[in-house]
């Protein structure tokens, strides 16, 4: 199972535990890949030829995706539910997934992250299915620059989908923008003017050394410091007053220079890299074909598809993912922080083929 790293003592074994890792943190935060397929190729996560997909019965069914999240909210104590991708739009099946999780946890909080294409036919059906919440993924209000980031030209597409998302009520519509050195980081105050005008909320994410041609480096990036640098010119950012509660976004008020007595809105950035919050990491993720990951960069995989597929019951699926998060690393899959120093391995999955 890939859990063999010298920690001290067994897992424990009592669900009633929840999925709590030798650091005394505890996942609640539950992310669960749909698919490993994309319909854009963002040069910051895939090759421009694309990756070999999954087969059809390497995915988890919807059955079992449900049955995972049941396990998962009713046994280890799950508070929050993110389905990511790859693209989840592209499954066929979304909106009976969310429909069926809905059911069975009428309370749970559910949301999607996406990159909107075809957003705009599906927006009504997932808010009628019990999806709570939408982020859409935009780097550019530019044509041209979202067509050289993303390697396709779908940006009005993209665009009418986060409108039909804000028109339905899927909840505060997130926007997350990874800038690029030299290829949108200028557009930083724009993409912001542009979001809370709207009502909307960015999200600024360091890029991370999760790109499947591995060029990533520090030094490449644009870095949180960075990012408050370039908005400064055109507003004021100030610490917002809500409790960050293990949420990755560090999130800001905002306010106009030209009226900075009024919050018009608020960003937030993930600065993984620079700033990163491993010591409160609350997630776990599930990939496409049904494997723990317990850290964004960990090498170590747990496999849950084949008990699921064995006959297990749910208490030995429990154990086995308790098991799994027992070995969580104490930070970007080592025994410290520091992505790009010494001794960081970039994972061998992009992040597409993860999940967010």
């Amino acid at each position: 199972m890939g859990i063999s790293l010298g920690l001290p003592g067994p897992a424990p074994t009592d669900p009633g535990g929840g999925l709590l890792d030798t650091f005394g943190r505890r996942a609640t935060d539950l992310r669960v890949s749909l698919t490993d397929k994309c319909n854009l190729r963002c040069t910051y996560c895939m090759p421009a030829e694309g990756l070999n997909w999954l087969q059809k019965d390497q995915v988890l069914s919807r059955a079992e995706i449900v049955r995972l999240v049941r396990i998962g909210v009713d046994l280890l104590g799950v508070r929050e539910l993110r389905l990511t991708g790859g693209e989840p739009l592209v499954r066929a099946d979304l909106v009976e997934i969310i429909s069926d999780l809905r059911t069975a946890h009428p309370g749970l909080p559910i949301s999607l992250t996406t990159n909107g294409l075809g957003l705009d036919k599906k927006a009504a059906r997932l808010k009628e299915a019990g999806l709570t919440r939408i982020n859409v993924s935009m780097d550019s209000l530019h044509p041209d620059t979202f067509a050289q980031l993303t390697r396709r030209p779908f940006l009005d597409r993209v665009l009418r989908g986060i409108e039909a998302a804000a028109e339905v009520g899927l909840g505060l519509v997130k926007i997350n923008a990874v800038l690029m050195r030299g290829i949108n980081d200028s557009e930083a105050p724009d993409l912001l003017e542009w979001a809370v005008s709207r009502g909307f909320e960015l999200r600024f994410i360091e890029q991370m050394p999760l790109d499947a041609d591995h060029g990533w480096t520090r030094d490449g990036m644009i870095t949180a410091a960075e990012m408050r640098a370039l908005l400064e010119p055109a507003f004021v950012l100030t610490a917002d007053p809500r409790s960050r509660d293990g949420a990755p976004a560090e999130r800001w008020e905002v306010r106009r220079r030209s009226a900075p007595e009024t919050v018009v809105g608020s960003v937030g950035i993930i600065a993984s890299v620079t700033e990163p919050f491993c010591a409160d990491c609350r997630r776990t993720r599930i990939t496409a074909e049904g494997k723990v990951m317990s850290c964004l960069f960990s090498r170590e995989e747990t496999d849950l598809r084949e008990l699921l597929r064995s006959g297990a019951d749910d208490a030995a699926i429990a154990r086995r993912w308790q098991e799994a998060m027992w070995a969580k690393p104490k930070a970007h899959g080592m025994a410290r922080t520091g992505l790009g120093a010494e001794g960081f391995v970039q994972p061998d999955r992009s992040m597409s083929a993860i999940g967010g």
